[in-house]
């Protein structure tokens, strides 16, 4: 109990720590001076006249969805002996693996640098800074010869070294309770199974409405869309974070979409907010860095090519331009296994006091990157406002997709999910795939890193996304991930190599995810 007392003490330092920081605190503090001069504030009961006033004002409820939001993104302090890199990451070989990890990525960037004889980072002329502003709001008609470049790392890169990933503590004995998964992940880490999985995302139950399912023997369909608004709409009214963080987990209307994510992950898209945006932006204008040249690569890649997403090129541009610029991302790294890579200012390696983060983010962009933001474009129009939700996305959700660590919506703790869900519930096929070389995650690890991204129609990817922010976790991919296998199960069976095998799920676009989900969560015999 006192144990529990004393995190509960350091949870509550940390979030009055940060918050004081916040341009929330200097806005309640102005409010509390403003009250002064009410009149009905008075003397001899003035602590609680003021609070009464923030209550009545709206700003107790931001209060509330700021320590909430804290209490979302940030983990349990860890126990006060601990060092703290257990904040970042408990398992030391999983820090270690992500260690080595980086420096590969490191010695790719460098030596792209080397090759092209190009710097990290340079300012741009003033010819150059003037053209580039002139066609910020049309950067997709720009065709920069980008032959040259190529992608730091592809997921397919990624997934061997998670395949290598080994816990020393079993390397010369047994393992036995792991001896028995036949998958690609050999980490004895703890994953759910679908008894779990069923109480964790007891909403999607079958007797309970859903959007994204068109017909239910329980409700018709167009009497539940009809109320679930009503409700929307008065959990915006009510403008509560947690509220409508619970009701998203049914699905939400797509004229509420927008509004209802905002107030999830706490963004109001203040002036100040749009001031940083504009500051970003002006970065970008002075600054050429060799990851633009990543990222423009990567757009013309993924995203230009893509039915869906081809028409937001120019915003993609401008996000993730500005992104790659945003110091304040590197505060996710408190809680990340990663560590943002150090540049050294030229003639001057080694001495720290001459290091710089680079990129100023610390995220370096893969292959398939600009797709995290692609989705968001359909939501949001305002150039500040599709930014802020995209970096809150990425610093509460996707940097989980693109490191090593133990987190239960870690990349390697989802990929573990998915072998184990497929080999429990569906052996047969899980080795028939095995037996023809055509291990099941070497063809879902890529929808998996890009959170189905790029592979499900954007309908049906926003309502996958729905339950991510529900649920406050990335699990959803792998139980979808496994759900896919098991609704093409029939023709898998039919295959006998890779090639074939990744034709059968080559194109994802016609599927309904809901449908998939409640039927593999709730329709599998345990």
């Amino acid at each position: 109990m006192l144990e529990e007392d004393g995190g509960l003490s350091l949870t509550i330092a940390r979030i009055v720590q940060r918050l004081k920081g916040s341009s929330l605190h200097s806005q309640l503090e102005r409010q509390a001076r403003i009250s002064l001069h009410n009149p009905e504030i008075k003397l001899e009961s003035l602590k609680e006249d003021i609070k009464d006033f923030l209550k009545t004002s709206g700003w107790e409820k931001k209060l509330q969805n700021a320590v909430y939001s804290e209490l979302i993104v940030y983990p349990s302090p860890c126990h006060p002996a601990a060092p703290p890199e257990h904040m970042k990451e408990p398992l030391a070989y999983m820090r270690k693996a992500q260690g080595s990890w980086e420096k590969r990525i490191l010695k790719s960037l460098n030596s792209m640098c080397t090759e092209l004889s190009i710097p990290l980072a340079q300012k741009r002329p003033a010819s150059e800074q003037k053209e580039l502003l002139n066609k910020w709001n049309e950067m997709g008609t720009d065709e920069p010869d980008l032959s040259l470049f190529r992608p730091v790392y592809a997921p397919k890169d990624f997934l061997e070294v998670l395949m290598n990933l080994r816990n020393p503590n079993y390397e010369n004995g047994e393992q036995p309770s792991f001896r028995n998964h036949l998958g690609l992940i050999q980490v004895p880490l703890k994953v759910k199974d679908i008894p779990e999985l069923k109480e964790d995302f007891s909403e999607l139950d079958l007797n309970i409405g859903q959007l994204g399912i068109d017909d239910s023997a329980q409700v018709p369909p167009e009497f539940f869309e009809n109320e679930h608004v009503r409700i929307g709409q008065k959990v915006l009214a009510e403008q509560d974070s947690a509220a409508a963080q619970q009701y998203v987990r049914q699905g939400c209307p797509t004229a509420l979409r927008a509004d209802l994510w905002a107030l999830i992950l706490n963004i109001s898209n203040q002036p100040e907010d749009i001031l940083y945006y504009e500051q970003l932006k002006s970065n970008v204008i002075q600054h050429d860095l060799l990851v633009d040249s990543l990222i423009y690569k990567d757009v013309k890649l993924t995203a230009s090519n893509d039915d869906y997403y081809f028409v937001f090129e120019d915003y993609l541009y401008q996000v993730l331009l500005c992104f790659s610029r945003d110091t304040s991302v590197l505060e996710h790294f408190a809680y990340s296994s990663a560590t943002p890579p150090k540049s050294y200012i030229r003639g001057k390696l080694g001495i720290e006091e001459y290091a710089v983060f680079y990129p100023p983010n610390g995220v370096i962009p893969f292959h398939g990157f600009s797709m995290y933001v692609a989705p968001l474009c359909f939501l949001y129009h305002e150039p500040s406002k599709l930014y802020q939700i995209f970096r809150e996305m990425y610093v509460r959700f996707f940097f989980r997709l693109h490191s090593i660590s133990s987190h239960p919506s870690g990349i390697v703790s989802l990929c573990l999910l998915f072998e184990t869900l497929l080999q429990t519930h569906l052996p047969q096929l899980f080795y028939h795939l095995r037996e023809i070389g055509a291990q099941p995650l070497r063809i879902s690890f890529k929808w998996m890193v890009r959170a189905f991204s790029g592979y499900l129609a954007t309908d049906q990817l926003l309502l996958l996304w729905d339950r991510i922010l529900g649920y406050n976790s990335l699990e959803v991919l792998a139980v979808l991930a496994a759900a896919v296998f098991a609704f093409r199960a029939v023709n898998l069976m039919e295959v006998t190599s890779l090639a074939a095998a990744e034709a059968v799920l080559a194109d994802l676009s016609t599927l309904k995810v809901m449908p998939l989900l409640q039927i593999f969560l709730f329709a599998t015999v345990t």
